[in-house]
C-alpha cells in the first residue's frame, strides 16, 4: 500500500512539473499583444514595433502594438497587470511606469516589482535636450541664460508629469538654478509635432523618438544626457561636457509579463528577444536611434528596475518633483 502510494505521489509531482514545461512548448498558439503606453510616433512604440514584427517572424503568430496612452504610462501598467499570465499580453515597460510614477504617485494601482515578471531588457538611451529649429538659444549655457532672462515663461513639453522628460526637466532647474515653464502632453508624438511647429520651444525629449526630427533637421540636439556619447550622436555634447557634472538621465525600455507568468514561458520570451536584438537590421535601427546595452538575463533586468526604484525616489524628493494625482 505504501509503495503504492509513493508510486502515485511520484507521478503527480511529474506532472506537476511536466505542466509548465509543456505549455512554454506550446506557446504561443495565438496572437501576442505588446501594450505601449503612450500614442503612436514616441520612442517606445518605436521600439516595441521593431521588436514586435521581429518576434511574430520567429513564433509565426500575430504580435499587435497595442496603445494605450495615458497617465505617463501607468494606464497601460495598470492595465496589463490585470491580464492573464498566459503570455499573451505583454508590456513594453519603461522607466516612466516602472520607476518614476512609483517615485512620485504613492496611489498606484500596482507595485512595479510584485505585479511583473521582467523579461527581457531591450536597452537604454540617453534623452535629448532639443530645440525647435527657429529657436535663437542653441547651447546649454544660451538655454539657462534665457530661462534667468525670462523666469517661467521659457517651454519645456514632456511626454506627461511624472515622465522622464519632467524629471530631466526638474534636474536642469535644479542644477543650473532656473525656473522654468513645464508643458505636459499624452505622448512624445504630440510633443514633438508642437515643438516643430513652435508652439513650445525645448524638450528633454527620449533620443528614440526625437531622432528622426534631429536627423531631418526639423530640430536641433542641443546636449546628451547620459555620462557617455552613444555611438549615434559622437558630435553631440553630454550635460556633463558642457558643465553640468553628474548630471545623468537615460530612459530604458524592456518587455514585461504579468507578475504569474510561468517562468518557463518567461524563459523562452527572454532568449527569443535576445536573438532578435543580435539580428543586423534590428542593431542598426537600435543603434541609429541611440539605444545601447539591452540583452541579457530576465536578473539583469529585474535588477536594473529595482536600481531605479531606488534611484529616482531619491531624485524626486531632493528635486521635490510633484505630480497631482
Amino acid at each position: 500500500m505504501q509503495r503504492r502510494h509513493f508510486i502515485q505521489a511520484a507521478g503527480l509531482a511529474a506532472t506537476t512539473f511536466a505542466v509548465p514545461t509543456l505549455r512554454a512548448q506550446s506557446w504561443p498558439s495565438g496572437p501576442i499583444r505588446i501594450v505601449v503606453g503612450f500614442p503612436p510616433g514616441g520612442g517606445a512604440d518605436a521600439l516595441a514595433r521593431v521588436v514586435g514584427q521581429k518576434l511574430g517572424d520567429l513564433w509565426k503568430q500575430p504580435v499587435v502594438i497595442e496603445n494605450k496612452a495615458g497617465a505617463s504610462g501607468t494606464l497601460a501598467a495598470e492595465y496589463v497587470a490585470q491580464q492573464a499570465s498566459d503570455g499573451t499580453t505583454l508590456l513594453l515597460t519603461t522607466i516612466n511606469s516602472h520607476a518614476l510614477a512609483p517615485a512620485v504617485l504613492p496611489k498606484l494601482r500596482y507595485h512595479p516589482e510584485r505585479d511583473f515578471v521582467p523579461v527581457a531588457l531591450l536597452g537604454l538611451t540617453p534623452n535629448l535636450l532639443i530645440a525647435g529649429a527657429m529657436q535663437p538659444a542653441k547651447t546649454v549655457q544660451e538655454v539657462v541664460a534665457l530661462c534667468k532672462a525670462q523666469p517661467g515663461k521659457v517651454t519645456f513639453g514632456s511626454a506627461g508629469p511624472g515622465t522622464a522628460q519632467h524629471f530631466a526637466l526638474e534636474l536642469f532647474k535644479l542644477r543650473a538654478k532656473v525656473d522654468a515653464l513645464h508643458v505636459p502632453y499624452k505622448g512624445s508624438g504630440p510633443l514633438l509635432t508642437d515643438l516643430v511647429g513652435g508652439q513650445i520651444q525645448y524638450s528633454f525629449e527620449t533620443m528614440t523618438a526625437a531622432t528622426p526630427h534631429v536627423k531631418s533637421g526639423r530640430v536641433i540636439a542641443v546636449a546628451q544626457t547620459r555620462a557617455k556619447r552613444v555611438t549615434a550622436y559622437p558630435n553631440v555634447p553630454t550635460m556633463q561636457e558642457q558643465g553640468f557634472a553628474g548630471f545623468e538621465t537615460f530612459n530604458w525600455y524592456g518587455i514585461s509579463g504579468p507578475g504569474k507568468l510561468p517562468a518557463p514561458i518567461a524563459a523562452k520570451m527572454n532568449k527569443d528577444i535576445n536573438a532578435v536584438l543580435t539580428l543586423a537590421d534590428v542593431r542598426e535601427k537600435f543603434e541609429a536611434f541611440g539605444v545601447e546595452d539591452g540583452g541579457g538575463s530576465s536578473e539583469k533586468f529585474a535588477e536594473l528596475v529595482r536600481s531605479e526604484i531606488a534611484k529616482w525616489a531619491k531624485v524626486a524628493k531632493e528635486a521635490n518633483v510633484r505630480v497631482d494625482g
